[in-house]
């Protein structure tokens, strides 16, 4: 009985993590079919989100393959399970900032884009310094912003149903953490990822101009950081996805 039950345990950490990789295989062909819609710099802004979209889709899928726990409930909880309880605190607080500010930043962007040689609206940065104008790109306007807002909407959906299912469902304390802890990075990988191209395509745009003053100066200062911290982030999600405890503990 024991070693059914082992094997049971054992063939469920497969699958969950099977299905994790495969979602960041799908993610990795996905982006590398995205990216060849456009050239190297506008492409990487159609990439950043079909990874995460399906790096998130893998964790899911996962995590739904994990079977209920076939052992009897012996004790009653009064108190209903709140999902914040299992979440990691500080890095759920920086992610949740990080998100915070890439909205910011994509809506900021879209009020000051211009259209670009394409005619997409929102694809450049053009400024005017007399009867002088400069534009650069790719800038994270609405033609790339748009995307990215529907992906991060979408999946902070999906990944908040599952935090509730495995809130809700019978489990062991530690199983419920170990499992929220890897949605959430899936969930950071929506965020931190996409910031980090914006961010950096944003800061870029700005280097090359020359006619946005003071202000562009001091939103490259303000821009260029959240790069090097959503790319910290970013590391910190996926070898959380890709090696999650709650397979480590089984």
């Amino acid at each position: 009985m024991l070693d059914t039950v082992r094997l049971r345990a054992v063939a469920c950490v497969r699958s969950e993590r099977f299905a994790r990789w495969a979602g960041i295989g799908a993610g990795v062909l996905a982006a590398g079919r995205m990216h060849n819609l456009g050239d190297l710099n506008t492409g990487i802004l159609y990439a950043i989100p079909a990874f995460g979209l399906c790096t998130v889709a893998g964790t899911l899928l996962g995590d739904a393959l994990t079977p209920r726990p076939q052992e009897a409930v012996r004790t009653a909880v009064l108190t209903p399970r709140r999902v914040r309880d299992y979440l990691p605190r500080r890095m759920t607080a920086a992610l949740l900032f990080q998100a915070v500010f890439l909205v910011v930043l994509l809506a900021a962007a879209a009020a000051v884009a211009s259209p670009g040689h394409l005619g997409f609206e929102g694809e450049q940065l053009s400024f005017s310094c007399g009867d002088h104008t400069e534009a650069a790109g790719p800038w994270p306007g609405l033609h790339y912003g748009l995307p990215i807002l529907a992906t991060l909407a979408v999946g902070t959906a999906a990944c908040g149903w599952s935090l509730l299912r495995i809130a809700r469902r019978p489990g062991d304390e530690q199983a419920r953490r170990d499992r929220s802890l890897a949605i959430t990075a899936a969930w950071g990988l929506l965020v931190s990822t996409p910031l980090m191209g914006v961010a950096s395509s944003a800061s870029g745009a700005l280097m090359d101009l020359t006619c946005d003053g003071a202000p562009g100066q001091v939103a490259t200062y303000l821009i260029w950081p959240m790069a090097l911290v959503a790319l910290v982030s970013t590391a910190w999600c996926f070898f959380t996805v890709v090696s999650p405890r709650a397979a480590v503990r089984r």
